[in-house]
């Protein structure tokens, strides 16, 4: 099976930590010059010092605010005219929790900007690379909810589902051009942003994170929640040579939570 990324360059969103994180070191792993990119300049510097790298591999990172159209767009055009990026990852932290119906105006803004006009302001900045080449890979992180939602997301539901339709459009428009589009749809994982699910059911239902984690473990077939670098595993995969003919599916990497088919 043909995994080399040697001499890819790949920009890894949401890298501080978690999941992004942990698919930058596997892209790294299989030969990508990575660039990581979130807010925390003094972070992403420790990240990007402390991937793997091996012969002529060099990593970097950029400082940015997501929600900041014109200054990400300025920063990724700037990195992609010195070094063409063929991987992308949008990877961006999920929204607060909470209904959908009593969710404010601004808040659905908000998520809109910093996941799907992000991902487009990123695509449209790395996107002459790819097609210069005739070869690239688009891989957005984004949630199950996209196919079963999920209770108490109401504005991640409502703003993920609308990245995942997104992706399959450009899917279907970039596929002549030897870029492939795809989703990764992971479930309850070791992370910071299952930490605050768990904080707000526990507020919610009034009992304890340990009870309303228990609970959330019997979900799932395998009884566990995923470690990070197991949803980075399928996102290296999808990036890689063979995984060259999928193009425009969302694929669940949920342990058998989901019962739809």
């Amino acid at each position: 099976m043909d995994l080399n990324l040697t001499g890819k360059h790949a920009l890894v969103c949401g890298a501080s930590e978690g999941i992004g994180r942990a698919a930058a070191h596997e892209l790294a792993l299989l030969g990508c010059d990575v660039t990581v990119l979130a807010r925390r300049a003094e972070v992403l510097a420790a990240v990007a010092e402390a991937l793997p790298r091996s012969g002529a591999q060099t990593h970097g990172w950029i400082d940015a605010d997501v929600a900041d159209a014109a200054a990400l767009s300025a920063q990724v055009e700037a990195l992609a005219a010195g070094k063409p990026v063929q991987i992308l990852i949008n990877n961006t932290g999920g929204p607060p929790g909470g209904p959908a119906h009593s969710a404010t105006d601004t808040a659905y803004l908000d998520a809109f900007a910093r996941h799907l006009l992000a991902n487009q302001t990123l695509v449209r900045a790395v996107l002459p690379g790819m097609r210069s080449a005739q070869w690239g890979r688009v891989v957005n992180v984004i949630s199950t909810s996209v196919k079963e939602p999920i209770v108490g997301l109401g504005v991640s539901n409502t703003i993920r589902g609308a990245v995942a339709s997104w992706a399959k459009t450009l899917s279907r428009e970039l596929g002549g051009d030897g870029i492939t589009v795809n989703n990764v749809l992971p479930g309850y994982t070791r992370t910071a942003r299952i930490e605050q699910i768990v904080g707000d059911r526990a507020r919610t239902t009034g009992l304890s994170e340990e009870a309303v984690m228990d609970a959330m473990r019997k979900t799932v077939p395998l009884n566990r929640f995923a470690d990070a670098s197991e949803i980075a595993a399928c996102i290296a995969f999808l990036c890689s040579p063979a995984a060259g003919y999928v193009n425009g599916v969302s694929l669940a990497v949920d342990g058998g939570r989901m019962q739809s088919i």
